[in-house]
């Protein structure tokens, strides 16, 4: 990603490789998601073999935080695979690369750190989400 002045416009060698990161993010995101779904299952199951009354039991509390935990987890992973579609989507478009909100190339620094950013660290700072 060496393209730090030019904007968003890659060449083709850059664009791939750009490409397999996002695919190879996307695929690990994917693994992650799968195996909190089944650690999730897990917990459900665990519980349900068990007359838990989370109130009087003291590991109820505790099983209750590992589901709540597990269940932020996979959203967090959720929302990651979210944003990387959106950034294969951008590269097919040619539009990867470039600020959203000021339309400036995104320094390849950022690209590198955070792959599917769509703001430049200056926008990122004056407009947190």
């Amino acid at each position: 990603m060496s393209d730090s002045s030019g904007g968003a416009a890659f060449p083709p060698a850059e664009r791939e490789a750009i490409h397999e990161r996002l695919a190879a993010e996307h695929a690990e995101t994917s693994k992650r998601i799968a195996a909190l779904n089944r650690e999730f299952d897990a917990i459900v199951a665990s519980n349900a073999l068990v007359a838990v009354d989370d109130e009087h039991d003291p590991e109820g509390s505790s099983t209750a935080f590992e589901r709540a935990h597990v269940a932020a987890l996979l959203a967090q992973a959720r929302d990651q695979l979210t944003t990387l579609d959106e950034a294969l989507e951008r590269l097919g478009r040619g539009d990867y690369g470039r600020c959203e909100v000021c339309g400036e190339p995104i320094p390849a620094e950022r690209l590198e750190a955070r792959p599917s950013a769509t703001t430049c660290v200056r926008c990122a700072i004056a407009h947190p989400r």
